[in-house]
């Protein structure tokens, strides 16, 4: 048996030894059950213990006006960062920087340094991939050192076949070298998704580029995007000089900041809001690379990437699952550098409200599966014992706190300080307590409502320019539409997640969703 056979691990059912398939089952229902049993304290003490558990809501809500206020700070700084990186000359930074001093035999990054980009696609429009690929054709990275994958699935071959010729004959010509491969279907132990079609097209690339004109993996850097992704100007000339300038290059991953941006003019209120939220919430994480993993786009060296086999099995979440494959197989050392530079994706759209309210749950959701990861982590922590144990207690409770927080605090925050003065009984209801509970939650949390301000702020300097079709009206809409946060953050936050979460408390895993792509016109 391979030494480290549990880097393949994709749920208990692959575990041939029954005791490590009994452990690992339990490991996946572990955070649900914390979930649930958070609710259901709730529920409990509010009934048994009014009085500690209204003082428990009052000090929950403070602990989160304290970490909303520390947040914001995050997000403001790495805004500027994201900002002034915008604006850098990276390609005459690259010219003056010789010879890089951390390990690489890189004596030209002209003539040395490629990007690998695969951009998988599955049932997506032509405008959508033409504008993709038109955004790249615009890059200042030489397109001359860029292999380009254009990653169709065989179970999409009608639709994609039609739009590969166009995009090769339109772009092709642009780059070092373009592939059009095709992600077989049906391959055994497999779910088909990104991560799937992602590790064959690269597989494919090393077989017929990389290996015959034996490039060094150590100079190239992989990058795998969302078929949506339009590529900033600067993205791989900022990504080279972050590349030839860290510690150990090969030993990260590198992550760019997601703006769900692209077609947010057209996308309905709810939608709206939700983007602008986990746009702020993945440029915040920048300024935490200790707590940072992988998510959707993002880039890493090929030589990690061979080093743990390419392959994908039955995983959904397979952007993170990356990261901990890498992590492990390296013993923990491996990291994810923040690049403070975006990529614009877009925002939840379909043909009608209540079909983008939908793919948002299943979208929310599946981002929520990714609690699979935690009986990933704690397997392989059992089984590496050269990972220091700070660092594995530090990690697990970063991950499995904020799955637990995913799926229960909003719900805590907006609904537990009612319920002492339903459920109290009559001699709570006649403390000063009980009167001035609702008073003092609600008055913390308009104060965190306040705070909305500065992101209410940022989502109208974030907005691309508005389309002449768009009314100046829409400005004012935006900005009201934030008091949606509370209905946001429960029914599109907090129910997705336990939901998801309770797939893996079942056994009822999910496949991998692909979230529809509408541009309204």
């Amino acid at each position: 048996m391979d030494e480290k056979y549990y880097l393949k691990i994709g749920r208990a059912a692959d575990l041939s030894i029954k005791k490590e398939r009994i452990l690992y089952r339990f490991f996946e229902m572990l955070v649900p059950l914390l979930s649930l049993t958070v609710l259901f304290l709730g529920v409990i003490l509010s009934f048994k213990q009014p009085f500690w558990i209204s003082i428990f809501i009052i000090i929950y809500d403070l602990y989160w006006l304290f970490r909303t206020i520390h947040f914001y700070f995050y997000l403001r700084s790495s805004y500027a960062k994201m900002k002034a990186n915008e604006q850098e000359d990276w390609l005459a930074r690259l010219d003056a920087l010789g010879a890089p001093k951390n390990g690489l035999k890189v004596n030209n990054w002209r003539e040395d340094i490629y990007h690998l980009l695969i951009l998988p696609t599955y049932k997506e429009p032509l405008d959508l991939v033409y504008q993709t690929f038109a955004n790249l054709s615009k890059i200042d990275y030489p397109k001359d050192k860029m292999i380009v994958v254009f990653a169709c699935e065989e179970a999409d071959r009608e639709n994609a076949i039609k739009i590969s010729e166009k995009i090769k004959n339109d772009f092709g010509h642009l780059f070092f070298k373009f592939v059009i491969t095709w992600h077989p279907r049906g391959i055994a132990g497999e779910i088909p998704g990104h991560g799937a079609n992602d590790a064959w097209a690269s597989k494919q690339v090393k077989e017929l580029i990389i290996d015959p004109l034996k490039i060094p993996y150590e100079n190239i850097i992989v990058s795998s995007f969302d078929i949506d992704a339009c590529v900033f100007p600067k993205y791989f000339s900022c990504l080279t000089y972050i590349y030839l300038t860290v510690d150990h290059p090969c030993r990260a991953s590198y992550q760019p900041v997601p703006l769900y941006l692209n077609n947010i003019w057209q996308t309905p209120i709810i939608s709206r809001v939700f983007s602008f939220s986990a746009t702020f919430w993945h440029t915040m994480n920048q300024e935490q690379p200790e707590k940072l993993v992988t998510f959707s786009s993002h880039s890493l060296g090929f030589k990690a990437l061979n080093d743990v086999g390419f392959k994908q099995t039955n995983v959904v979440s397979d952007d993170s699952r990356i990261f901990w494959q890498c992590f492990f197989k390296y013993d923990g050392d491996y990291r994810v550098e923040p690049m403070f530079y975006p990529i614009s994706m877009d925002a939840n759209c379909s043909n009608g409200t209540w079909a983008t309210l939908k793919n948002i749950y299943q979208q929310q959701k599946r981002w929520a599966y990714g609690v699979g990861e935690v009986p990933y982590y704690l397997f392989a922590c059992l089984k590496d014992k050269k990972i220091p144990i700070k660092k594995k207690l530090s990690m697990g409770w970063d991950l499995i706190e904020g799955h637990v927080s995913w799926a229960v605090s909003s719900i805590l925050i907006f609904a537990l300080g009612w319920l002492p003065i339903f459920f109290g009984g009559a001699q709570f209801a006649e403390t000063l307590l009980a009167y001035n509970l609702p008073k003092t939650t609600s008055t913390i949390l308009t104060i965190n409502m306040l705070g909305l301000i500065g992101s209410i702020y940022l989502s109208m300097v974030l907005l691309p320019k508005r389309p002449k079709e768009v009314g100046f009206m829409r400005y004012f809409s935006m900005i009201i539409e934030w008091v949606l946060i509370p209905f946001i953050t429960i029914f599109f936050s907090s129910i997705p997640a336990l939901h998801a979460q309770f797939h893996w408390l079942t056994g009822r895993y999910m496949g991998f969703w692909v979230t529809p792509k509408v541009r309204k016109k």
